[in-house]
């Protein structure tokens, strides 16, 4: 194995920050299938990275409250595994509402619908399950996007008020509302209204 392809995956690892979620596909265009392997495996043994699953990594979070490492978002890893696979994919309604903490429940189980076949996969206990279906709306650049939109349509515009208004806005870095106005334009009518709200007053542009 090359040092340098080591300290250049080791870099990109660096630069996405602590809690990113990956898998070699992530450095396919960069370097060869041989050389990531042989980095993600050493990366592990050095303990820089943990391997999640078969072919998923994690750049841990460390908790200085907790002092401990923290368990990956689960979005994330969803993503992860979107961009291994090429799939196309967006949580379910109450899933959406868990990640954005509008539900108090705590959930066993995860569920993406997905355009590639069904799987269910255990993330440190928890199940993340890929449910194949015809998707709908499932084209949007960031995954924020789709987060909102399902959690919304999962609520029901009457069910939507104030305080849910305020601890979305909480959730969304103010740099990214201009980016998600534009992904979620075609949305039905009323989603995309309540976007705007979310997003008024955090909205440079």
């Amino acid at each position: 194995m090359k040092k340098s392809a080591y300290n250049r995956i080791l870099s990109r690892i660096y630069g996405r920050g602590r809690g990113w979620v990956f898998s070699k596909n992530d450095f396919i265009s960069e370097f060869n299938s041989d050389s990531i392997d042989k980095t993600l495996s050493q990366l592990v043994k050095d303990k820089k990275i943990i391997r999640l699953a078969r072919g998923i990594y994690y750049y841990p979070k460390y908790s200085k409250l907790l002092k401990k490492y923290i368990s990956p978002n689960i979005d994330d890893v969803a993503q992860a595994y979107a961009r291994k696979f090429n799939w196309h994919i967006q949580p379910s309604g109450d899933t959406a509402l868990n990640i954005l903490g509008l539900s108090t429940q705590v959930p066993g189980r995860y569920i993406y619908l997905s355009n590639g076949p069904n799987k269910v996969y255990n993330i440190n206990g928890v199940e993340l399950e890929f449910k194949h279906t015809a998707l709908k709306e499932s084209n949007f650049k960031y995954p924020l996007s789709s987060l909102l939109v399902q959690a919304l349509k999962a609520l029901g515009k009457e069910n939507i008020d104030e305080q849910i208004i305020k601890t979305l806005r909480e959730k969304i870095d103010k740099n990214m509302c201009t980016k998600i106005l534009k992904d979620t334009k075609t949305v039905t009518v009323w989603v995309y209204e309540i976007i705007k709200q979310i997003c008024k007053g955090n909205n440079d542009g």
